[in-house]
């Protein structure tokens, strides 16, 4: 394999794809299969498994004991917590079962593509059904089941998981009153307009004041 000169990637790390961007970095353990792309500035932790097929965007960050499968796109900025989890089939056999051969001889009979949309977060622990979309600024807590498309900015907590509130883009819990939200730690403010949740001013992923 053959990566640019500031791409780190562990000793003890099996890294089997060249498409790394610069300024990443690959810790111990982890098996990165071929097939993968992983953006700029990721940091990939100690014992994460990526199965062929997945993408990650520009300046992802994947904890301990990942595991991703095959139809996962991560945009930009996304948080990935300790034993978060991706399933990809809603039915899964052992494809070396006779009886499930027609089934896996075709990826468009049991795939399901999962799509994490920029700047979210999936806590430690979490599980993703296959077949979603996670929504820009999304806040998985820790050990949430996620079994549907989850909405920009929501708060998710529980099995299976459900909304409890709205994140703001720094990660702390809005206040909500009359379809108005503030931030308690940032003067970002949003309007909740036909159940979704708008921020008043755009937001740029690597601005560094709101």
């Amino acid at each position: 394999m053959t990566h640019s000169a500031n791409v780190y990637i562990h000793p003890a790390a099996l890294v089997e794809t060249d498409a790394i961007g610069p300024g990443s970095r690959v810790w111990a353990h982890a098996h990165i299969m071929s097939g993968v792309t992983i953006g700029p500035d990721c940091n990939i932790c100690d014992s994460v498994f990526i199965e062929s097929g997945v993408t990650l965007g520009r300046g992802v960050t994947v904890k301990p004991h990942v595991a991703m499968g095959e139809g996962l796109t991560v945009e930009d900025g996304v948080f990935i917590g300790p034993h978060v989890v991706f399933t990809n089939d809603l039915r899964p056999r052992s494809p070396r079962l006779p009886l499930t051969h027609a089934r896996y001889a075709k990826k468009s009979q049991w795939l399901l593509p999962t799509r994490v949309r920029h700047g979210a977060t999936l806590g430690a622990g979490v599980v993703v059904s296959c077949g979603i979309t996670i929504g820009e600024w999304s806040f998985a807590a820790a050990g949430a089941v996620l079994l549907q498309d989850v909405p920009p900015f929501a708060l998710m907590l529980g099995n299976p998981a459900r909304p409890v509130g709205y994140a703001c883009a720094c990660g702390a819990t809005l206040n909500m009153n009359e379809g108005k939200a503030t931030c308690p730690d940032c003067p970002r403010t949003y309007t909740l307009i036909d159940r979704r949740l708008t921020p008043d001013h755009p937001i740029t992923l690597w601005e560094e004041t709101p």
